[in-house]
């Protein structure tokens, strides 16, 4: 199992600990990115992403690693504290870059069998809303399966943390685990994300951005092919 673990912050707080966790409770290969330390740039709305090609994106090469990474992984946990509600400054940016991938446009086939976890935690409340910020984008990517999971831990350190409060959440983490070892390999996209394809696949027979269209019809979504099994 290849896991890759995208860090909302460069340091190693309490939503680090949980994804470090969760990752130990999984096995295999693990890949992280902390941000910004590996990517701090924000999008320049220059659009070429969308109208012409991702590798025209100004900071693409800089971009290139994460993307492989996203792409050989069979899980992706996107793991952010909150702040004012929401995920990190430095996860948004990352995002931005990937507004290309979602489904109105290039998706990559492989994100319909993946599995994602949108991780979060909070001294206080605000954790719903940022694993919403976080889902938002599995969702559009076509992540075939999201988990979400998000905990108050009362504290604003790791070390803080109340020991039966660790307890109940690496028993939550540990459970976690289990179900998305058991789905490896056997992850279908749920009728939300069909849904949303086979609507999308309507709009690109249509009147519609032409790198978008011809990635579709290079892949065969606008026939009968499908990018899951």
């Amino acid at each position: 199992m290849k896991i890759t673990v995208l860090h909302g912050q460069s340091h190693r707080g309490s939503t680090y600990h949980l994804a470090r966790f969760l990752c130990e409770q999984l096995g295999g290969e693990v890949t992280e990115f902390f941000l910004p330390r590996d990517f701090g740039a924000f999008c320049v709305g220059c659009t070429r992403c969308f109208t012409q090609s991702e590798t025209l994106c100004p900071h693409a090469r800089a971009l290139a690693p994460i993307t492989r990474a996203l792409d050989e992984a069979d899980v992706i946990i996107l793991a952010s504290p909150v702040y004012v509600y929401h995920v990190t400054g430095p996860m948004k940016a990352l995002l931005d870059h990937y507004g290309w991938r979602w489904m109105l446009h290039r998706p990559q086939e492989s994100m319909f069998t993946k599995q994602a976890v949108c991780l979060s935690t909070a001294a206080g409340a605000g954790t719903r809303q940022t694993n919403r910020d976080l889902a938002h984008s599995t969702f559009f990517w076509g992540v075939g399966r999201t988990y979400r999971y998000g905990v108050n831990v009362r504290s604003t350190s790791w070390q803080g943390v109340d020991p039966r409060r660790r307890e109940r959440i690496q028993a939550g983490l540990t459970a976690l685990a289990r179900k998305i070892t058991r789905r490896v390999g056997k992850v279908r996209p749920g009728w939300r994300t069909k849904g949303f394809f086979y609507l999308v696949r309507r709009l690109q027979k249509g009147e519609w951005n032409q790198a978008d269209r011809a990635y579709w019809q290079e892949k065969g979504w606008d026939g009968g092919v499908r990018p899951w099994r």
